[in-house]
């Protein structure tokens, strides 16, 4: 089976498969939440602003990851 190489605008702009639609999405929200949970104006225990730092990479690289997958035969 030969691979094709594609450019990385080239995979952001061609189809993605569903599964990776529904990653990319829950990405999008995991990065929401965590951005929404540093920026609280009150105060919050050190663990939850650790655990908010970590939803926001987590949901960064998930969500940009899954947006370069493409689908079938290119």
């Amino acid at each position: 089976m030969e691979t094709q190489k594609m450019s990385i605008m080239e995979r952001l702009v061609a189809p993605t498969p569903n599964f990776f639609k529904t990653i990319r999405n829950l990405g999008i929200v995991l990065g929401a939440i965590g951005g929404t949970l540093i920026t609280v104006p009150v105060a919050l225990p050190a663990w939850i602003l650790a655990a908010a730092k970590v939803l926001v990479v987590a949901g960064s690289v998930a969500a940009g990851v899954s947006q370069t997958a493409v689908k079938g035969d290119r």
